[in-house]
């Protein structure tokens, strides 16, 4: 069967892309963040500190940001368990919300998510020796701030993702993504 490309985004949340990282305490626990980003703005959505996350916990952290910003079209994320589980078909279903798998070990297929989550790992995770899974949370949640209203995104014309997404709801015939090379 031959793959499709999926079609190109348009729009602030018409795909988001999710992920997860592993990292440890310093007390040698380990400990996940799922990543949640709006393929087309940009934006990080979603950093969510667990010591172990499931379907259910994937599908709380989405109907979140849901409720604070509409639902995607669809999202990509790869085969993990967390995401093929009954709790994310129901959440998928109910929602009306496309779950758009990765093909077995191809993370190119969420290539996105993966460049963003290496960017977490070498700008915030590699910095820092948490005690606990609050202050994972907090640095995660500063860093995200930081990422998303202040940092200038090449990508985005050197503009924040935030301030790119209120530039193209102003205008959305104008702002669009400069041609990737």
């Amino acid at each position: 069967m031959v793959r499709r490309e999926p079609e190109q985004v348009t729009r602030p949340n018409e795909r988001w892309a999710m992920d997860f990282m592993h990292d440890e305490l310093a007390c040698g626990g380990k400990f996940r963040v799922l990543t949640v980003i709006d393929v087309f703005t940009r934006e990080c959505l979603a950093l969510h500190v667990g010591r172990s996350l499931r379907g259910a916990d994937v599908a709380a952290v989405l109907s979140d940001l849901v409720s604070i910003r509409g639902k995607p079209r669809s999202i990509q994320c790869d085969q993990g368990t967390e995401f093929t589980s009954l709790a994310m078909d129901h959440w998928g279903y109910w929602n009306k919300v496309g779950l758009d798998f990765s093909r077995r070990g191809r993370p190119g297929d969420n290539a996105r998510n993966e460049a963003f989550n290496s960017l977490v790992r070498r700008e915030c995770l590699t910095h820092h020796y948490f005690l606990g899974l609050e202050e994972a949370s907090e640095v995660l949640e500063l860093w995200k701030e930081d990422y998303n209203n202040e940092r200038p995104h090449g990508s985005l014309g050197q503009i924040p993702p935030v301030e790119y997404r209120s530039a193209w709801a102003e205008s959305p015939g104008l702002a669009r993504l400069p041609e990737m090379t």
